[in-house]
């Protein structure tokens, strides 16, 4: 992630964080859930496991699902945003899994480039990449460090935001569902669109896999503009 991308992330963002996630997403906890049912299925067969994930500051949801539901499983959680990694620190430690994860402030690009681990997830960050090169760039950097036929979940924003009046209309109602003033449930939405860029569409997510040396992805969840995904190193 670069610099622009997770400075936006800072104390007073990541103290709302897990409220506003929560609100943004619908279906926050159960796509969570899910990637951990996904990659658990996709890594069944040896108890032990080691899982890179990336972007991994705010509510640790991924690392908490994951942990909860595979006792052998050990994490490195990387992110670039202090504040982000330490909000994740605290509640790793608060579910009792401290033991089982480090935490790395840093970029994925920052950790040693052999192909050391079994799964990954990216929940969240591909959207707050400013282009297709940095997106390039970020799947690459965790597919190098998979090892051959490891599991990734990938999951974000994967169509431009005016592509769907509808859609984004619904966005803005689930600030409005949560008692949110209408003005003020606009000017949330605006924030949150203004401070990222998806990708083009799905098609062009798969591309990207392609590129970064993944075989064809298998979509599992979606809500609104955001979807999810497993995709295997090739």
């Amino acid at each position: 992630m670069t610099a622009a991308a997770h400075e936006k992330f800072d104390a007073g963002r990541a103290g709302e964080y897990a409220e506003q996630a929560r609100i943004a997403l619908a279906g926050y906890d159960a796509c969570h859930e899910l990637s951990a049912c996904i990659l658990s299925a996709a890594l069944a067969g040896r108890p032990e496991r080691r899982i890179l994930v990336a972007g991994a500051g705010g509510t640790a949801g991924e690392i908490l699902a994951a942990a909860r539901l595979e006792p052998g499983w050990r994490f490195l959680a990387a992110d670039p945003s202090a504040p982000m990694l330490a909000l994740a620190e605290a509640q790793v430690a608060e579910a009792g899994f401290a033991d089982r994860v480090t935490f790395h402030c840093a970029e994925i690009s920052a950790l040693p480039p052999e192909p050391d681990w079994d799964g990954a997830l990216a929940i969240g960050v591909l959207h707050h990449l400013p282009g297709d090169a940095e997106r390039a760039q970020f799947l690459a950097e965790i597919g190098a460090r998979l090892r051959p036929g490891g599991s990734m979940v990938l999951a974000g924003n994967c169509r431009p935001y005016g592509s769907a009046p509808l859609l984004a209309a619904a966005w803005a109602n689930r600030w409005r569902q949560h008692g949110v003033a209408p003005e003020e449930a606009a000017a949330k939405l605006a924030r949150i669109q203004s401070g990222a860029v998806p990708p083009a569409s799905e098609e062009a997510v798969a591309a990207l896999l392609a590129g970064a040396g993944f075989a064809p992805a298998e979509r599992f969840f979606a809500s609104l503009f955001w979807t999810a995904w497993h995709a295997q190193r090739r």
